[in-house]
């Protein structure tokens, strides 16, 4: 036995040695491609991309939840200049649950920056821990950094800062690798992992979810029929089952309340597949003079998305030619088909598809799959170098990365970034959002209001003599409230409790009539009237969508509270009944690996 020892010891630690070092080469080099790829945010600091401002506000909602207690917060309470809007019902929560503990950590100038290079290296991470299934951990280091710093990513991150979408691409390469890993490889199945990843990517971003659920779907199909496996597409349903079950507690009151809100707003003129299409631009000249300006942003971002998708499959399609030889037994042939269906969606033709196929209307556009073609094109361009041989030193691939991220940190730079303005800058955000508040959400604006009537500085409860008094205009930026003597009743309001999913007042009002508060209506409000409830039936209706309450001449207590709603319970129960199968699952596979092991 000792001699054994002698024998295997000095070796084994100097193979051990050897791994540790290129582990940290390869580690070295995803973080040096990323970090050159976001040098620009450090340098020329955020880019207000489409949705920043979205996201920022979010993440400073949070942590406003967190100060007073509430820790899953569902009410965005600086929407519609403080009316709110239940925008946390509908958002996943993993993406802004990170940017809210960043925003804990850091300076709000510093959130989005260190927010985009986590999620660009959790993106490299498991590419490369897919990728090292089929190929070397030196091509799957290299492959991992094509995938992270591709020119879709960096305009995700840069022009459209559609920051969700972008964590969520560090969970598609998992749905790869545990998707068509063998159940006998690594001594156990990857039904769990995959279960996981699934619940993670709904729980992260709604559409990449969607494209994610075909995508599997589609790879999965392809490798059982190419290897007459189809115990692989039955472990992928009950994983994908069983994932959605987990993320029930998120899914299923976004889904079930979207009847409550105007959800469709999500889909509407410029906002459709149909309109998105590869070069499919617009004719800004035909649109009314309102919609000019949108136009032309959407055509503009059309135009680049398009460049975008061209330069993609025409490189995996000469890296799908390279890795020809290296079809069988890998990755090539449900990548191939992957890539085929994705250009296919690119073009008119596939409108029928965008029609019919369940939920894929609210990807909205057409180039949102270049997000699973890159991954597409990174890992057959890595089963391409696989076959570069001795040529593609690991010196030569680590410059190969550097090169890719230091052009692609130039292209974002010089293309993609997108400079603030005196309203959009981080600063004038954060004192918005201590101030008057911002603009609603179209889609998460409550059923049949007109947020749009929402005026700026409205107070927390005033009282008017007639339900409907006191509307704003159709513009709330050019006009602020201010008090309209003819519509009110003279009373004094006593706020004690105002915050995100709370708010009490005590009303002395000289006569009978309605108060209204700076609240958005919505079901999940329950309403206490001197302590008696008062039900939504008798919560009357206004055109803004702002909660109205009969009050008698007199004090009067209102207290508004949200409550876990039926939806919230029947989602919950079906997470804690999905945790308790994967738990029952783990323990099942762990007796299985033990008892082969005393065999």
């Amino acid at each position: 036995m000792n001699g054994d020892r002698a024998e295997a010891g000095p070796g084994t630690g100097r193979r051990a040695t050897a791994r540790g070092w290129r582990w940290c080469g390869q580690n070295a080099l995803l973080l040096a491609a990323v970090g050159i790829a976001v040098l620009p945010l450090a340098w020329r600091g955020c880019s207000c991309g489409q949705d920043f401002d979205f996201h920022l506000q979010s993440w400073m909602e949070v942590v406003a939840h967190w100060r007073v207690g509430i820790l899953y917060p569902h009410w965005a309470a600086s929407a519609n200049y403080g009316a709110g809007e239940p925008r946390f019902v509908f958002y996943p929560p993993l993406s802004w649950l990170l940017g809210g503990w960043l925003g804990v950590l850091l300076p709000w100038t510093w959130v989005g920056f260190v927010y985009t290079a986590l999620a660009l290296l959790g993106a490299a991470w498991s590419f490369r821990a897919m990728a090292a299934e089929w190929m070397s951990e030196e091509t799957a280091s290299l492959a991992a950094c094509v995938y992270a710093v591709n020119p879709y990513m960096l305009f995700v991150a840069y022009e459209r800062s559609a920051l969700a979408e972008l964590l969520a691409a560090a969970w598609m390469p998992l749905l790869v690798l545990y998707g068509l890993r063998q159940t006998e490889q690594k001594g156990a199945g990857s039904g769990i992992p995959l279960a996981l990843t699934v619940a993670a990517l709904w729980l992260t971003n709604a559409p990449a979810a969607v494209m994610g659920m075909y995508f599997l779907a589609l790879i999965v199909v392809v490798a059982a029929a190419e290897e007459k496996r189809w115990r692989l597409a039955g472990r992928a349903a009950a994983a994908t089952a069983l994932g959605i079950g987990l993320a029930g507690f998120w899914l299923v009151p976004a889904f079930y309340e979207e009847k409550w809100v105007e959800i469709r707003r999500a889909i509407g003129p410029l906002m459709r597949a149909r309109d998105s299409f590869l070069f499919g631009f617009v004719n800004v000249a035909r649109m009314p003079a309102e919609e000019r300006f949108d136009a032309a942003y959407h055509n503009r971002v059309l135009g680049m998305a398009s460049w975008i998708a061209v330069a993609l499959i025409v490189t995996t399609l000469l890296a799908a030619g390279l890795a020809w030889k290296e079809r069988r037994g890998s990755l090539w042939g449900p990548l191939a088909v992957a890539v085929a269906a994705i250009t296919v969606l690119q073009f008119r033709w596939s409108d029928v598809v965008w029609r019919a196929a369940p939920e894929l209307k609210y990807l909205q556009f057409p180039w949102r799959w270049l997000l699973v073609l890159g991954l597409a094109m990174a890992g057959l361009a890595g089963l391409a170098a696989g076959r570069a041989g001795a040529w593609l030193t690991p010196r030569r691939r680590g410059r190969l990365a550097v090169g890719l991220a230091c052009g692609m940190a130039v292209l974002a730079a010089m293309v993609f970034w997108q400079p603030c303005d005196e309203d959009d800058n981080v600063p004038a955000q954060v004192a918005t959002f201590h101030g008057v508040g911002f603009e609603g959400t179209d889609e998460y604006t409550p059923r049949g209001a007109q947020n749009d009537d929402i005026q700026p500085g409205l107070p927390p409860v005033r009282v008017l003599r007639a339900a409907d008094g006191d509307e704003g205009p159709l513009n709330p930026d050019l006009d602020t409230w201010a008090p309209t003597p003819a519509d009110d009743i003279p009373a004094t309001v006593k706020v004690e409790r105002w915050n995100g999913e709370q708010r009490a007042a005590t009303v002395t009002s000289s006569g009978a009539g309605f108060a209204v508060l700076r609240l958005m209506e919505y079901p999940a409000w329950r309403v206490t009237v001197n302590g008696v409830a008062v039900p939504l039936t008798a919560r009357l209706h206004r055109e803004d969508g702002l909660m109205t309450i009969p009050v008698p001449a007199g004090a009067t207590r209102i207290d508004v509270q949200w409550v876990t709603t039926p939806d919230e319970w029947v989602g919950r129960s079906l997470s804690l009944v999905a945790l308790a199968v994967t738990l029952a699952w783990m323990w099942k596979e762990r007796r299985t690996k033990r008892d082969k092991k005393f065999r």
